[in-house]
């Protein structure tokens, strides 16, 4: 018990320390679970009074625009109900949001451990694996925000190791994997894909003569219905509120689109199957095959720092019939073909990442594994070798260039994040004049909604009448341009070149060489950093006239 203990303190140490570097909300996933979670926290149930984006709203610009809206039309409600007890006890503190997460997300390290002593590996690879799900290379930054990874890592390792125990004859475990796989869900959307190695373990079960049979109907109708009782609340919440057991998909702006650019489009005929299709066979599957290997690069490169996935694939090829691990690879199989087949616009942009941490903690084991088969084969031939020492050496080698790697890697992550939000407190200061209630247009405004406390809307993706039309309906009085994320169509009025009617002179600007704001355009580059102008769609608003 000592032992998993320290493992879990180590995993929350890591996720303190990345925190201290950077602890707030850092990107639109996050800004919203903490935006929801403190409107929850003070009475206000699931609601929210911006738009990261218009599929919560249907993907168009409403007949009725109103804000606040009910939220989680997009994403699922779990990483918001977890907060919400910190909250009431330390407030609505970034330590309050976070807390909780890391706690979580820290049991990923003694569970690796269990998962591994109970596949059959010795302690040199369970302690290895272990200590990597506690510092998970590059994607440490993630788990240590207020967000689905650390919820989804345990969670997913979980359900997969509940299967595989189920594999080997033990209906219990199988069956709780239902209620596993259903908090998994309330997790993310895509949780449900957990379900499938349960689903063919059963079918495989069915194969059986009901002497060898392992898993049973009884054990597999406990477990859909686990799945069943945790997930039901929601999904009638779901359809009471919005009509639709996926309303942001009603839409078909997020399985249909072609660009990831029409995410955020307002303008035009939604996607539908039809227009998906009328892209022709070349470009569909030159798309489907982009969103693979963006999928193996992402996995590639941010757990495994490139040089664990060999290994991981040598695990994965000499694990393939064991029952411990037969779960995890269905798992991966249908993660990555859904991501490729499904979402492969989405892939680039965090979505397959989000997922994809579920199969950390076997995936570090079946490194090790490679690692250690690799050693063995070289000891064959190098008669020289100690096969026990040099397997110690070369593991914990792994070990140190893995978190070592994983922290140069977490830095550059961090430090943008930084730099954004001391771009975006720059533009919260000089807003600090104007009325609270007034809303604004912005790249992020979930990100706006935390650090300046302000309402708004997110910028649509589409032409300056369709812009115009959106800030009308919501009655938006101030719009923020940021470099890093301006649309084609508003940067010509970052660049200075283009001002609309309705449109001020630059209110603020953040110049590109340091940083600091000036009163004027910058010189040099045609784009700065940033600028807040005032959206003057009333005559006469004294905020536009010369």
């Amino acid at each position: 018990m000592a032992f998993p203990l320290a493992l879990f303190l180590v995993a929350v140490a890591a996720r303190v320390v990345t925190a201290a570097v950077f602890g707030e909300p850092a990107y639109p996933d996050s800004f919203y679970y903490v935006n929801v979670a403190q409107q929850f926290a003070a009475g206000n149930g699931f609601q929210v009074d911006y738009i990261w984006n218009f599929v919560d709203v249907g993907g168009s610009l409403p007949v009725d625009p109103t804000l606040p809206i009910p939220s989680n039309a997009h994403w699922m409600p779990l990483a918001v109900l977890i907060q919400v007890p910190f909250i009431w006890l330390l407030g609505p503190t970034a330590l309050a949001s976070g807390l909780p997460f890391w706690i979580v997300g820290a049991l990923a390290a003694p569970l690796t451990y269990a998962i591994a002593r109970d596949a059959g590996l010795g302690q040199v690879p369970s302690v290895a694996g272990a200590i990597l799900a506690a510092i998970p290379g590059a994607a440490m930054p993630y788990l240590a925000q207020p967000d689905n990874f650390a919820l989804f890592m345990p969670l997913g390792a979980l359900c997969l190791w509940a299967c595989a125990r189920g594999l080997r004859g033990d209906r219990r475990w199988f069956a709780v994997g239902g209620l596993c796989v259903g908090l998994a869900t309330l997790s993310r959307n895509d949780g449900v894909l957990l379900g499938v190695p349960f689903a063919l373990a059963f079918l495989a079960d069915l194969a059986r003569t009901p002497r060898a049979s392992r898993i049973g109907w009884r054990a597999a109708a406990f477990c859909a219905a686990g799945f069943v009782v945790v997930t039901a609340p929601w999904w009638l919440r779901q359809l009471e509120v919005f009509g639709s057991l996926s309303p942001s998909g009603s839409s078909g702006r997020i399985l249909w689109i072609a660009d990831y650019r029409e995410l955020y489009s307002i303008g035009g005929d939604p996607p539908t199957v039809s227009s998906f299709l009328a892209q022709g066979a070349g470009p569909l599957l030159a798309s489907r095959v982009a969103g693979l290997g963006s999928a193996l690069a992402i996995f590639t490169a941010v757990p495994l720092l490139f040089f664990l996935a060999p290994f991981a694939a040598i695990g994965v090829w000499l694990r393939r019939r064991d029952a411990a691990f037969v779960p995890w690879i269905v798992y991966a199989i249908t993660l990555f073909a859904s991501s490729a087949l499904l979402f492969a616009v989405h892939v680039p942009y965090g979505t397959f990442l989000h997922s994809a941490v579920a199969l950390l903690p076997h995936g570090y084991l079946l490194a090790f594994i490679g690692i250690g088969a690799a050693i063995r084969w070289v000891a064959a031939r190098r008669t020289s070798w100690d096969v026990t020492r040099a397997t110690r050496v070369f593991t914990a080698a792994a070990v140190v260039v893995a978190i070592v790697g994983g922290v140069a890697g977490s830095l550059i992550a961090l430090r943008a994040w930084r730099s954004e939000h001391d771009l975006r407190e720059r533009i919260t200061v000089a807003l600090e004049s104007a009325p609270p209630e007034e809303r604004l247009m912005s790249p992020d405004a979930g990100a706006y909604r935390y650090q300046a406390g302000r309402p708004g809307i997110v910028t649509p993706d589409d032409p300056l009448p369709i812009v115009e039309s959106a800030l009308r309906a919501y009655d938006v009085r101030w719009l923020v341009l940021e470099r890093d994320h301006v649309t084609s169509a508003l940067a010509p009025i970052l660049a200075g070149e283009v001002r609309p009617t309705w449109l001020s002179a630059p209110v603020l600007v953040v110049a590109d060489q340091d940083g600091s704001p000036t009163a004027g355009p910058t010189v040099g580059s045609p784009y700065p950093r940033a600028a807040l102008y005032a959206v003057c769609l009333a005559p006469g608003d004294p905020r536009c006239t010369p």
